[in-house]
């Protein structure tokens, strides 16, 4: 008897707790996990149009984090 993909998946995946969750959605912050920002201090060495660029972010997602890093007195890097 086979497996069905549904519970293979559901076995293998764990969802990590840790940055930004709850902030942004978790293609974003795939994104920023691949490239390893896994911290406000390293994500302020990028400037807003390098995130951006990543996959996963648009305007609502930016406008979140940008809100998040505001209130944590962080900010992107300046071009």
């Amino acid at each position: 008897m086979s497996k069905s993909l549904n519970s293979m998946y559901a076995f293998n995946y764990e969802p990590k707790e840790g940055f930004l969750q709850g902030i942004i959605a978790i293609r974003a912050r795939r994104a920023l996990e691949k490239e390893k920002i896994d911290s406000l201090e390293k994500l302020s060495d990028y400037s807003e149009k390098e995130i951006m660029q990543l996959h996963g972010f648009g305007k609502n997602t930016m406008m979140k984090l940008k809100d998040y890093m505001k209130e944590h007195q962080m900010c992107f890097k300046e071009v």
